[in-house]
């Protein structure tokens, strides 16, 4: 429904298809990393996941907070709009990184730096239409 909305807004963005591509990816990256986060919370053994849990909660909230500002098209200011999805494609780039030491371990560790990787690589595409 979220995209149906960006398309139903009567002044679309001229980036409308960049907006829609990281509000989706960023929308499932937020999902991705709490149920990383919380699966890491319930590995038993040895390895350390206090980096890995913490990287996974702050790249849920800034993907959280990016959705909700690019959804906005009303007078956007776009040197905010930068900056939020700079932020975003940091966490998620940061996330992922951890979230790979982990990965041969820890599919869900896997999964989620697969998922940050494709909401920074929408960020990316968003940023070079900005």
């Amino acid at each position: 429904m979220t995209l149906e909305i960006l398309d139903a807004h009567p002044s679309p963005s001229a980036h409308l298809d960049a907006i829609k591509a990281v509000v989706e990816a960023a929308l499932d990256c937020v999902q991705c990393c709490t149920s990383c986060a919380d699966a890491c919370l319930a590995e038993d053994g040895e390895m350390d996941l206090a980096h890995c849990i913490r990287t996974d909660l702050d790249c849920a909230d800034v993907c959280a907070a990016t959705a909700t500002v690019v959804v906005r098209q009303t007078q956007p200011s776009t040197d905010l709009v930068r900056a939020q999805v700079q932020a975003c494609k940091a966490a998620c780039e940061t996330c992922a990184a951890s979230c790979e030491e982990h990965a041969e371990t820890h599919e869900h560790c896997r999964i989620c730096a697969e998922c940050c990787r494709t909401c920074a690589d929408a960020c990316d595409r968003l940023l070079a239409a900005l």
